[in-house]
Parts: structure tokens; sequence; C-alpha cells
């Protein structure tokens, strides 16, 4: 037996070197980096101070790049679990045939590059665009509205390029709901949009949490997408990081931001979880004393 107890443990030791060289390894190198300094005629100098994480957090013009960061990511994943929710219901009550082609329609984007979807909302959210043409023409506006280059676009075009990973996630949930129960609230007169939030909902509640934060973590550290569709003047978290390290050039300051960023998103879904794992405890609770 003891000959064999750690054979887990080898069968999973290439994965977790490969983790440590493509993930861990960098993430520790730029938590080093973060502690250094940056100086104009010399380049990094290899001092360490925590300056500039105080830079970040006392600067106003940080504070908004993160406000403004943590707001689109948190807009998107609400959008996402409000589209992406029914949306994975009406999927998992579909034919076969017609939900594989379904299924084919929402995650056919993800075989297209972020890029590409991004340029081709830069043209559609453009004042000549098509959905302000769209507007104007059926007297919904005035005049052309301003979508390009707002945080209300950076929004828009996340959600298109996110809400697959809420639909996956919902639908493997809905999976296991039991059918019988969405029956048996008929059955008791009840309506398809009171079965929906009062028996459907409550069991996936898991798939719910897992996609959001899957949204949630892609949204705050997305870059294509705000760069593109906010452009310069409306900074994230990650254009803040590329303009740091490819412009400044001050790479001990993009770290400390990207570091920044990633203590927050996991703070934000550690915090999450924890509430949700609470409140099925307490629901299970409750249906035991019941």
């Amino acid at each position: 037996m003891n000959r064999h107890a750690g054979q887990p443990y080898l069968l999973c030791a290439p994965a977790l070197a490969l983790y440590g060289v493509m993930l861990a390894t960098p993430l520790v190198m730029t938590a080093l980096l973060s502690f250094n300094s940056y100086s104009d005629t010399q380049g990094v100098l290899l001092t360490w101070s925590l300056h500039n994480y105080a830079s970040v957090l006392t600067d106003e013009y940080y504070q908004a790049i993160f406000l403004r960061t943590l707001i689109v990511a948190a807009a998107t994943t609400a959008f996402c679990v409000v589209i992406g929710v029914p949306e994975a219901w009406f999927l998992s009550r579909l034919r076969p045939r017609w939900r594989g082609l379904a299924l084919l329609v929402v995650l056919g984007p993800l075989l297209v590059s972020v890029v590409v979807r991004t340029l081709g909302w830069t043209i559609l959210l453009g004042r000549d665009g098509l959905i302000n043409q769209a507007l104007t023409g059926l007297h919904l506006a005035s005049s052309p509205i301003d979508l390009l280059f707002t945080d209300t676009g950076m929004v828009i075009a996340l959600v298109h390029v996110l809400i697959p990973f809420m639909v996956l996630a919902v639908w493997t949930a809905l999976g296991g709901v039991d059918p019988a129960t969405e029956n048996a609230a008929v059955s008791l007169g009840s309506s398809q949009v009171t079965v929906f939030f009062r028996v459907v909902v409550p069991q996936i509640v898991p798939g719910i949490l897992s996609g959001g934060l899957i949204v949630f973590s892609l949204a705050a550290s997305a870059f294509a997408t705000p760069a593109l569709i906010g452009g310069r003047r409306l900074k994230v978290a990650a254009t803040a990081i590329y303009d740091e390290f490819l412009v400044s050039l001050d790479w001990p300051l993009g770290a400390s931001i990207a570091c920044l960023l990633v203590i927050a998103v996991i703070a934000i879904m550690l915090l999450l979880s924890r509430v949700a794992e609470r409140r099925t405890q307490m629901a299970e609770l409750a249906d035991a004393e019941a």
C-alpha cells in the first residue's frame, strides 16, 4: 500500500511542473519586480521598497482606473448572468438536433479572434455605425449616440465576447436539474416563469456562480476589447499595465499594478464564493429543519 501511496502525486508531477514553469514562475518574477524602482537614466534599479504600491494606491489617477475596471467587470458579469442564464435554460429545452445547432451559434464566436470581433464592434458602435443608424431610423434617438470610446461600449463588446462562458457553465449545471421537480411544480399550478425562478434557478446557483467568476476575472483582465473600444482616454488596469511596460518603460510600476489587479480579482472571487457557500449552507439547514 505504501509503495503506491505516492502514485497520485507522481501522476500530477508533469502537470504541476508545467504549471510552475508557465504560470507560477512569471507571477513570482512579476511580484519581485514590483518591489524594484525605476530611473529615467538607469532603468530598473534593484532596490526593495513598497514605493510603487504606495504610488498606485494613493494616486487618484490609478484609483479611477481600478474603479472603472471593477465597474466594467461587474456590469459585464451582471449582463452575462441576465442574458446567459435564460439562454442556457432555453438551449437545454431544445431537441438534440436543434440544440447542437444553437450551441454552435453560441460558441461560434469563440472560434474568431477577440481582436477581430472587437474591430467589428468598433464599426457597429460608431456614430455612423449600424446601431446608430437603426436608432435614428426608428426615431428612437434624435441624433447619433456616443457608444464608441465609452464605458457602455466596452460593456457591450465584453458581454458579446464573454457570454459563451456563462452559457456553458449554466448549461452544465442544468444537466443536474431533476425534471421531476419542474413537472411537480407545473402540476401544482405554477407558471413556467415561477418554475424557472423558484425551482430551476436555486438548483443552478453553483453554475451561475462559476460562470460569473469566470466572466468577472476575464473582464477585469481584458486588454484587447477595452483598448480598441475604450481608446487611449478610457483606460482600465490591463491597458495601464501595457502603457507602463511598453510606453513609459516603468516595469516595476506596471508590475505593481498587475499584482494589485490579481489580488483584487482573487479577493472578490473568494468573497463571492464564501457568500454563496454560506447561502447554500443556510438553505440546506432550512430544508433540513423543514
